[in-house]
């Protein structure tokens, strides 16, 4: 570790893509006595500031060449970097060549991420790898020792304070700003490794990285002995990490994980066919809804299993208005999210002051790409998004019965539904709306029975006879391995089932459908989801 000597700030260097806040840092730098060395667009904007400024090229003697690729690679910038300067050889090497010691490094990249989300072609996307500025981040980093390293214009105002009281940055901050130097460049590369594996369509690249940026840490994880941290990943994506929280208690660790499923799966139904309402529980459905309007889509969401729905998530595929909210607020909710909500909606949810309400301008594709990460022991397990909807199925009547088509609106429900539901997945559904929910049993017959019984129960709260499942079909995220399971849901009232097929004893469930007098249809696509 370099000893940190007098890290007095005498000169800085400065050269920013995002130039927020940059004239005022500087301006209060040379107010300080500091000298200002600066690149390109933003010694410019100094200049035209009236901050006295050195051009880069007066300090190595050469000038900025080949569209700026090469400006900032020089050994009087770097070697004013890195010399350490309590080593006595370093100093020699920096009298002898002639070098100036670079005290404070104000660097942004250039603007990857966002020109890839502009859509920039190919050739546009390469010219925003940025080059001079991490290898002068990293530099700067680990020379910490002596040289202080800003990466984020939130830190200026901070640096600033501490040069003013003591004409230097105390150790353990420029410590903390070389770990936050090193992880923005770290992210840097990610995104641009993973650019390069999508664009090339070879995901299996050597090594992989994800990254983030931190939008905040949270008061703990999925459990108070956890610590935990919400990172965005730079991607537009409407959902939880783009949402704009209008109002309610800051979002849990468990809050921001069941929105992001509930708004997903709401996600799968169009807005301009139908209103639709998920409510999620632990990750998991408790009751989806379509109907004409959202309010009519809450309640039929609702009546599935109102006694999960307490506390749960409430994600709409059209915005909130004011009938909706005004049956939403009837019961205790988490969070409600949706693509946008009127004044008189936002009106009746702030009367329930905890009750956080997210609003994104849109609903996530979803049949869009991505990667999936879960970290396991000594390894993270990667895959593509399970993007794979109704429109990709090869639908396949496998019995003597085909579905009617009020059956078959319904099975596409279902399908979409336990798609996002947890293996083993049992979905039932009638009229457009869940009626029973089976999720995350080892045994598909134990979750069949499960949504079959709180099905019993729903119907009981709601002051019916029997269960809500009688005249229901089904939908299986996975194939039945053995006709018990479709005995279950004939035992339920089902009268139509659709699953992905593929059993070794496909004939068998065919025949006990056929002799049930069930429609049965496959798909060809397997929904797991761990």
């Amino acid at each position: 570790m370099p000893q940190s000597g007098s890290s007095k700030v005498k000169r800085a260097l400065l050269s920013v893509s995002d130039k927020t806040g940059i004239v005022e840092f500087a301006q209060k730098l040379a107010g300080l006595g500091v000298e200002i060395v600066s690149t390109g667009g933003t010694r410019k904007a100094l200049a035209e500031a009236g901050v006295e400024v050195i051009d880069i090229s007066e300090v190595t003697g050469f000038p900025e060449i080949m569209d700026g690729r090469v400006k900032t690679l020089h050994p009087k910038v770097h070697g004013g970097l890195l010399a350490i300067r309590d080593n006595g050889e370093h100093r020699a090497a920096m009298e002898a060549h002639a070098i100036t010691g670079i005290d404070l490094l104000a660097v942004n990249l250039y603007p990857f991420e966002a020109t890839v989300r502009a859509g920039a072609d190919y050739d546009t996307v390469i010219e925003n790898i940025d080059i001079g500025g991490p290898a002068m981040i990293r530099a700067a980093a680990k020379n910490h020792g002596d040289v202080t390293v800003l990466v984020d214009p939130a830190d200026y105002e901070a640096v600033i304070g501490a040069i003013a009281r003591a004409g230097a940055v105390p150790l353990e901050e420029r410590k903390r700003l070389a770990g936050k130097a090193y992880a923005k460049t770290a992210a840097y590369d990610a995104a641009i490794s993973n650019w390069f594996s999508q664009t090339l369509g070879q995901p299996d690249l050597g090594h992989r990285s994800f990254a983030g940026a931190l939008r905040e840490v949270m008061r703990y994880g999925e459990n108070p002995h956890q610590w935990a941290a919400f990172y965005a990943d730079g991607s537009e994506r409407p959902g939880v990490a783009t949402a704009k929280q209008v109002q309610g208690k800051a979002l849990s660790y468990n809050n921001i994980n069941d929105t992001d499923a509930a708004f997903e799966l709401v996600a799968e139904f169009d807005p301009g066919q139908a209103a639709a309402v998920a409510i999620i529980k632990h990750a998991n459905p408790c009751g989806v809804g379509l109907g004409n309007t959202i309010a009519e889509a809450y309640k039929s969401a609702l009546l599935c299993d109102p006694v999960s729905a307490f506390g749960g998530i409430v994600a709409l595929n059209r915005p909130l208005d004011a009938e909706a909210a005004t049956e939403i607020v009837k019961l205790f909710t988490e969070v409600i999210i949706a693509p946008g909500a009127s004044d008189e909606a936002i009106a009746i949810v702030e009367a329930k002051k905890n009750l956080r309400l997210l609003l994104t301008e849109g609903l996530p594709d979803a049949g869009a790409g991505g990667m999936t990460v879960r970290s396991v022991a000594g390894g993270l397990l990667v895959q593509t998004r399970d993007n794979a909807g109704a429109d990709d199925y090869d639908l396949k009547v496998v019995t003597r019965r085909a579905p009617t088509e009020r059956e078959m609106a319904d099975l596409l429900v279902a399908a979409k539904v336990a798609k996002h539901v947890k293996s083993n997945a049992i979905v039932y559904v009638r009229g457009g709306a869940t009626v029973g929910i089976g999720a995350g049993q080892m045994s598909r017959v134990d979750s069949a029975r499960i949504a079959h019984r709180k099905s019993e129960d729903a119907a009981k709260a709601a002051g019916r006879e029997g269960a809500l499942t009688e005249g229901s079909v089904v939908a299986s995220d996975a194939f039945f391995p053995f006709a018990d399971g479709l005995e279950a849901l004939v035992a339920a009232g089902a009268t139509a089932v659709i699953q992905p097929g593929g059993s070794m004893r496909d004939d068998e469930v065919i025949a006990a459908a056929d002799a049930a007098g069930l429609a049965m249809v496959f798909t060809g696509t397997r929904h797991f989801r761990h």
